[in-house]
C-alpha cells in the first residue's frame, strides 16, 4: 500500500484517483505522519440499482397493510 502526505495528495489528487481506479491499489493518506484516510477503489455492484442487492432479504409476516397496533389501543378513537 502506498502512503502519501495530505499536501502531496491535494496537489496530485486527480492523478491518484485515476491510478487507484485503474490499478485497484490502496493509498494511505497521512497528515503530520499519522494516517487520516485510506483511498481504495469503489466496489462495483453487479446490479444497476443498489436497492436490487437487498432483493430476497426481507420476510413478510402477516398483512403489511394492517395497522401495527390494534384499533382498540388507538388513543385517537377514545
Amino acid at each position: 500500500m502506498e502512503t502519501i502526505n495530505a499536501s502531496d495528495f491535494k496537489a496530485q489528487c486527480l492523478a491518484i484517483l485515476d491510478r487507484v481506479q485503474a490499478t485497484g491499489e490502496h493509498v494511505l493518506i497521512l497528515k503530520r505522519g499519522r494516517p487520516v484516510a485510506e483511498l481504495l477503489p469503489a466496489s462495483r455492484s453487479r446490479s444497476e440499482y443498489p436497492q436490487s442487492e437487498l432483493k430476497g432479504t426481507v420476510t413478510v409476516l402477516g398483512d403489511i397493510l394492517e395497522p401495527a397496533v390494534p384499533e382498540e389501543d388507538w388513543d385517537s378513537l377514545r
